[in-house]
């Protein structure tokens, strides 16, 4: 009987939600060829990285098997499933296969980084099919808030799974293609072994509402309006931008784009045929000369992000343009979990400014890409698998999409990053745990989570950093007094005096009843004299800071 398996194993995505990476692979064991979908990063906190530019998956378990690697298939254009693919090229190797529109994106982001362009492969949609070794796999057209997104169709010798992507059911999504019900039951037909479902809305109970539900809100908005109007959304959602500059142009207004991404992403859009009829728009330079009441906005920065238009706009002006007392501005955007302080600091700034800030709480601005809880117990039905895997979403989400399952003719598991699982029979096994994480883009470099140096940059945000000198001579003896430097800390300590000058005095005391084994041995003086100066600095202000020793010695 042959030994070969499928197996199954998340490197991001399952137990957060972004940053998603999932293995697929056959074969005999620990020597199956393997296929990727997606690889996305996720973003950085102040919190908990700071100084972080993005966060990647860490790739390591993959990298060292990347002879095995066929192909990288990308469901969909959102950072949280390409963003990652020009950062971690040269550690895979592999093709890149996506549709038309993907495809634009990724391909600008691999030639950003020197990549080849070539390596990225456009795919016409199902049931047309690329071969990766064992793997027979198809982008099957989906709707969620972003254009030309798929769920995968993936062939194995041991059956067919289907890997959702982001999705919603949607008939009517406005840019982008309707759900096909009847594409999908052709899909399942004929059996599932897989399902891998997103699970990002499952506590959300109520039936999802279509792309198409929201324009005529944002055109009453628009259309009542006195003064500038400024609208924020995902500037991935190309159907919610064209919706918001229709209602624009619709109430008189001249529109214009503001933010790289916003740009970039309608032209993308635009040149892949996606987006059609887009409404004409300003230039920012032209924008300035519109009369106030006449011109529409629309920015990136939904989220809360220091850098673009939206928090630009809040701190004064962008792009020589400033909103004023009686202008509204609107959030079409649902705040993702973890940016709500960002997005809460913009609305108080916009405040103080006198303008009038619309958000999302009544739900009319705004409709989720997801699927709601009965549209995933739909795509269930749908396609009928034998087992369901959970995935894009928080341990809380996949063990409630688990618990959904239960009452269904179907086995459910719940399988967070690195858990490796058997899809090969009826009922799903853990065959082991492989070791993942993060890797944090820092600049210019990738560094890994576990390196230490995000850990020491939030001890020193928390805790102040001092710096120690001290020279001796050749004979281990004081040349001098030791003296300091600090950062991040109150310079005046309980006993009135300088923090520099308590420090200092009680580093100079301690060296002069130094034994001279101890100031004869660089790491045990070092270890003395960071002790002492947490010790001081502990009594003087209530802190332990970080401290960094330089010892001099003169020849």
């Amino acid at each position: 009987m042959s030994n070969e398996r499928v197996i199954y194993l998340p490197l991001g995505g399952a137990g957060e939600i972004g940053m998603n990476a999932y293995v697929y692979g056959y074969g005999k064991p620990g020597k199956e060829k393997l296929i990727l979908v997606d690889l996305g990063v996720t973003f950085p906190d102040m919190d908990g990285s700071p100084g972080v530019d993005l966060i990647l998956p860490d790739i390591s378990w993959l990298e060292k098997r990347k002879g095995d690697l066929e192909a990288i298939f990308v469901t969909h254009a959102h950072e949280d499933h390409v963003g990652a693919v020009a950062h971690h090229y040269d550690r895979l190797g592999a093709p890149v296969y996506a549709r038309a529109f993907t495809a634009n994106i990724a391909r600008r982001k691999m030639a950003e980084h020197g990549h080849p362009e070539k390596a990225v492969r456009t795919v016409s949609p199902w049931p047309e099919t690329v071969t990766a070794g064992p793997f027979t796999v198809g982008f099957a057209p989906i709707s969620h808030s972003i254009p030309e997104s798929s769920g995968l169709v993936i062939d194995t010798p041991k059956g067919r799974l289907v890997h959702t992507g982001d999705f919603k059911i949607d008939t009517a999504p406005g840019v982008g293609e309707p759900f096909d019900h009847a594409m999908w039951e052709e899909i399942a037909k004929d059996g599932v072994l897989a399902l891998m479902c997103d699970s990002t809305n499952v506590f959300s109970r109520h039936e999802g509402r279509s792309e198409s539900t929201v324009g005529p809100e944002i055109e009453k908005l628009v259309a009542s309006a006195k003064g500038m109007v400024a609208a924020t959304t995902f500037a991935s959602n190309v159907a919610r931008v064209k919706t918001l500059a229709e209602a624009g142009v619709r109430a008189g207004r001249s529109v214009c784009l503001m933010g790289r991404a916003m740009r970039r992403m309608v032209d993308a859009a635009e040149e892949t045929g996606v987006l059609k009829g887009f409404p004409q728009t300003v230039s920012p330079e032209d924008a300035k000369n519109v009369p106030r009441e006449n011109l529409m906005l629309i920015v990136t920065g939904s989220q809360g992000e220091r850098r673009a238009a939206s928090a630009q706009l809040a701190n004064g002006k962008y792009q020589g343009i400033t909103l004023k007392e009686g202008d509204t501005f609107l959030f079409s955007s649902k705040t993702i979990p973890g940016n709500e302080r960002g997005v809460i600091r913009i609305i108080n700034q916009f405040s103080e400014m006198g303008v009038d800030v619309v958000d999302d709480d009544s739900g009319l601005y705004h409709v989720s890409g997801h699927a709601n809880r009965p549209d995933l117990e739909a795509m269930h039905e749908i396609i009928r698998p034998q087992i369901v895997v959970p995935m894009h979403g928080e341990h809380r989400h996949l063990r409630e999409h688990v618990k959904i399952c239960k009452p269904k003719p179907m086995k459910a598991v719940l399988a967070v990053n690195g858990t490796m699982i058997d899809l090969s029979a009826n009922t799903p096994t853990v065959l082991e745990y492989v070791e993942t994480g993060r890797t944090y883009l820092d600049g210019s470099v990738q560094v890994g989570a576990m390196d230490g140096i995000v850990r020491d940059r939030i001890r020193m945000a928390l805790n102040g950093h001092v710096s120690v000198n001290v020279i001796l001579d050749e004979d281990d003896e004081p040349l001098g007094e030791p003296w300091c430097e600090v950062k991040g800390l109150a310079e005046i300590g309980i006993s009135n005096a300088p923090l520099v000058d308590v420090l200092e005095e009680d580093l100079s005391q301690y060296l002069g009843r130094a034994g001279n084994k101890v100031r004869a041995n660089d790491d045990k003086l070092e270890e003395e004299l960071r002790r002492v100066t947490r010790q001081s600095a502990n009594a003087e202000i209530g802190k332990k800071p970080e401290v960094t020793v330089i010892i001099s010695r003169m020849s």
